[in-house]
């Protein structure tokens, strides 16, 4: 017995005193998804890459709003929602405690404004969506013809756009038609 006690006290204490201790976390540690509003675009990439549900996107077309939302007692932590954002908004922070009296305050909300159609006015793309596709047209290497043309159509909805390319490929129907006669 004695030389057991001896043995315990040379090896000292197996665990951690975690609460009143911060604990030490290894490279590539995921904890909690960290949302940074300003970087976000609103895009929607992170809700439809999250396993679990836990992201979520909702639209209201009458107030014109994007509702981004996270909620946490859903997450897994897999990093899914990190890797596939385009402007870096969403990263892994080193938290991972949870521990809330309110089941509301595992709930993260963000709101962005909705761009309307220039041709119809319906509410149809978050303003930074359009805005970040926007510079990143004037950085390509597009001539500049294709770059005004390009931007002028992300203020015009998926809808007009139809409508107009329908209309387009009607006229040209009716001159190659009159040309064949």
């Amino acid at each position: 017995m004695l030389k057991l006690l001896r043995e315990v006290l040379k090896v000292g204490e197996a665990t951690l005193p975690y609460p009143f201790e911060p604990l030490e976390q290894m490279p590539g540690f995921r904890g909690k998804p960290h949302h940074d509003p300003e970087l976000c675009i609103a895009c929607g990439a992170c809700a439809i890459a999250c396993p679990p549900n836990a992201l979520s996107m909702a639209a209201d077309l009458d107030q014109g709003l994007q509702t981004w939302k996270l909620f946490m007692g859903r997450c897994i932590y897999c990093g899914r929602c990190e890797e596939v954002c385009p402007t870096g908004a969403i990263t892994l922070s080193p938290d991972f405690e949870l521990s809330v009296m309110n089941k509301q305050d595992l709930f993260e909300q963000a709101d962005y404004k909705l761009a309307a159609c220039h041709r119809c006015g319906k509410y149809f793309a978050p303003v930074k969506e359009i805005e970040y596709a926007g510079a990143l047209l004037r950085q390509s290497d597009l001539p500049e013809v294709v770059k005004t043309n390009a931007g002028a159509l992300l203020n015009i909805c998926p809808e007009c756009k139809r409508k107009n390319d329908v209309s387009k490929m009607v006229n040209l129907y009716q001159e190659n038609k009159d040309v064949a006669r």
